[in-house]
């Protein structure tokens, strides 16, 4: 596990080749989760969604919910420039884990590890617009209906530094009561409850 967090400004023998395994291992198990989950969707749909689950943004939102970046093995001149901050370097290091964990454990348990990390993305998954978001198709819907933005509240926060889950609350003005997300990171957890909050108003039945 020390190779995957070694960056190659720290040394020669670097998380790299991990990387690339992990990514490998990463698009397989996102590909095959969505294939089973979207039984009638098209090949450029699930491609689309694909890209969505294992794009460097969400890879460093979960990096970041982990704290991984405190971990990482980082030359002088990364450490200085923040680079324990930057997204890619913190993708690169969660593809890097999975590798990892492919060769100490094999492809089940690295399956399970992928697919409890994406938990959360995959709930805000649907065909009806692969190009946004949950909340963007949130906010809209309500804005079209001159209505309130949502308001989102953090209500808990449970389990270690590098395994917390994130409690939130969606509240718009249309329903009675509030809708509720969890996730690895806050932004995941308010991604949820917005999907279910669409789900809630009838607009997305959670089967799409």
């Amino acid at each position: 596990m020390v190779l995957a967090l070694t960056h190659r400004s720290f040394a020669g023998r670097n998380n790299e080749r991990l990387e690339f395994l992990g990514d490998a291992i990463l698009n397989f198990v996102a590909g095959e989760a969505l294939f089973d989950r979207f039984p009638l969707a098209r090949e450029g749909q699930l491609s689309r969604l694909r890209a969505r689950l294992v794009k460097g943004e969400t890879l460093a939102v979960l990096a970041r919910g982990f704290d991984l970046g405190e971990h990482l093995r980082l030359g002088s001149g990364e450490l200085k420039s923040g680079g324990f901050r930057r997204e890619s370097i913190l993708a690169d290091a969660l593809e890097a884990l999975i590798g990892a964990i492919y060769l100490d454990a094999g492809i089940e348990v690295a399956r399970e590890r992928v697919l409890a990390w994406l938990a959360g993305e995959f709930e805000g998954l649907t065909l009806v617009d692969t190009n946004k978001d949950p909340k963007t198709r949130l906010q809209e819907f309500l804005q079209s209906r001159g209505c309130e933005l949502p308001r989102y509240e953090v209500v808990d926060i449970q389990g270690e530094p590098h395994c917390r889950t994130f409690f939130v609350e969606c509240e718009i003005i249309l329903l009675n009561e509030k809708s509720r997300g969890q996730g690895v990171s806050r932004r995941i957890a308010e991604q949820v409850a917005a999907a279910a909050a669409l789900i809630a108003l009838g607009v997305e039945n959670g089967n799409d």
